[in-house]
């Protein structure tokens, strides 16, 4: 194919400008002219009825920085990323912690052992851990039990002060509180603070019954629910089930639960999250037959006492996985508050915002430095560049840690948060998904026919962008395809 003197001297200077920008990180970023969109990106956008101003793309190669952007597309405007922006907290936590990094929690006994009776109190000390879920807060008591702590006479003592965040209002973000996706973080975070609730339909018995997880002490809960007339589809269960879940003292069902839909399970946010704690605890230690003769509470370990015992989380790596193809919200802001305490000597947002800031000028320079909220991108203010954020993949690709971020991340129609995706690239791409009412975007890698791996990263800011879901998958088979 012939190329004009001219046309080579402009695709040189485009290359130069590009890799001024990804390999000049204290640099300035220079506007840069946008390409044309795909054919198939247009032609979605265009069914959508979404102006193409709305989106944000980059498509670079993976693991050659220097060379110039197969499609750039707005690709230097900050933009919400939603949930996209956990790439940027679970990658600087690999990269400053470790993928081998683990949380502990410390429980105290103060007092004698008496006859199986501890005469004191029993301090368990959070330190952030994203993932003491219920069957590990069971292990904890039952090592406890192994020590010969049948009875407390004393108090649980429960001590969050690892982390300091604000008083946090669970509707403030979209109007639902119950919705475990604004849940709080917590230096003391049980089982992602909600209650599970799987419903087993018992057909003989015309009913479906109800399992809570973790047991919540002080609340009663509805042990069955009717089923609903035989023949009933499954459809809106969860609407048909008419759940009171209001009053922090009651969890009860005015509807019906029908027997088509088998054995369903429901994730909810408490009514009271700052009694949620206090309450799983007691539930849990009752439940294993355990007594107490006091309460469960707030408070602080006393100055000079020794952990009896510390439980231990799952490595990062294995936290990342977890946040990255779910998206979970609530672990990614633990890891966040968790790069303050340890980078910047304070378990708060401003601390974990600093600890990030410090980390992206050691690694990128000044140019770009997102914005990043809470970590989650569960946050309207949000933002960084499709620029910014592939230049961050593209050093994650060459990192150590690379192997365990890309595990992190969906699969195109394989997993997680792409389980459903309806790109015709499956198995081909390894991308983070956000979503928010004005924002749908992808970032990841994809691994393109020729064998090359891509980086692609693709944000839709519009009051309809959940329409922009086909043109985001365009994208994903554009890229892997090599070519126009």
């Amino acid at each position: 194919m012939h190329v004009s003197t001219a046309l080579r001297g402009r695709l040189a200077a485009c290359a130069v400008a590009w890799a001024a920008a990804c390999l000049a990180p204290g640099a300035a970023a220079q506007p840069a002219p946008s390409d044309p969109l795909p054919p198939d990106v247009e032609s979605a956008l265009a069914r959508a009825k979404l102006p193409r101003e709305a989106l944000s793309v980059l498509v670079v190669d993976a693991d050659a920085p220097r060379r110039a952007p197969r499609l750039a597309y707005r690709a230097q405007v900050p933009v919400n990323p939603a949930s996209v922006m956990k790439l940027v907290t679970t990658f600087s936590a690999l990269d400053q912690l470790g993928p081998a990094f683990t949380w502990n929690t410390p429980v105290y006994v103060e007092g004698a052992l008496q006859g199986g009776t501890l005469q004191g109190n029993v301090y368990i000390q959070g330190q952030g851990d994203p993932k003491l879920v219920m069957e590990r807060l069971w292990l904890m008591l039952r090592r406890l039990q192994g020590q010969g702590v049948q009875a407390i006479a004393g108090d649980i003592v429960l001590d969050r002060s690892a982390f300091s965040v604000p008083a946090h209002d669970p509707a403030r973000f979209d109007g639902e509180p119950l919705r475990p996706y604004n849940a709080a973080p917590d230096a003391l975070l049980l089982n992602y603070q909600a209650i599970a609730m799987t419903f087993v339909p018992d057909s003989a018995a015309g009913l479906a019954r109800v399992i809570y997880d973790p047991p919540l002490a002080g609340v009663r809960l509805q042990p069955t629910v009717p089923l609903a007339a035989p023949g009933t589809a499954c459809g809106d269960w969860r609407t048909g089930l008419r759940a009171e879940l209001a009053d922090p003292a009651r969890i009860a069902f005015q509807g019906v639960f029908p027997a088509a839909c088998g054995e369903r399970a429901w994730s909810v946010a408490p009514a009271q999250p700052a009694g949620f704690a206090a309450r799983a605890v007691e539930g849990m230690w009752r439940e294993l037959g355990g007594r107490l003769a006091g309460q469960v509470r707030d408070g602080r370990v006393p100055a000079g006492l020794q952990p009896a015992f510390s439980v231990a989380s799952p490595p990062l790596a294995e936290v990342v996985r977890d946040i990255n193809k779910y998206s979970n919200n609530v672990m990614t802001q633990q890891v966040f508050l968790t790069l303050g305490l340890q980078k910047a000597g304070a378990g708060s947002f401003e601390g974990a915002r600093e600890a990030l800031r410090l980390w992206w000028r050691q690694r990128f320079g000044e140019a770009e430095l997102p914005v990043v909220d809470n970590g989650a991108g569960l946050s309207r203010d949000a933002r960084i560049s499709a620029q910014a954020l592939a230049r961050m993949l593209q050093a994650a690709w060459a990192s150590p840690v690379m192997p365990e971020l890309l595990a992190s991340l969906p699969i195109t129609g394989v997993d997680g948060t792409l389980r459903r995706s309806q790109s015709r690239a499956v198995g081909s791409a390894h991308l983070k998904t956000g979503s928010l009412r004005d924002v749908s975007a992808i970032a990841g890698y994809v691994h393109a026919a020729s064998g090359r791996r891509y980086v692609l990263v693709a944000i839709a800011n519009h009051p309809n962008a959940a329409a922009a879901r086909p043109a985001l998958d365009a994208l994903i088979d554009w890229t892997a395809r090599d070519g126009p």
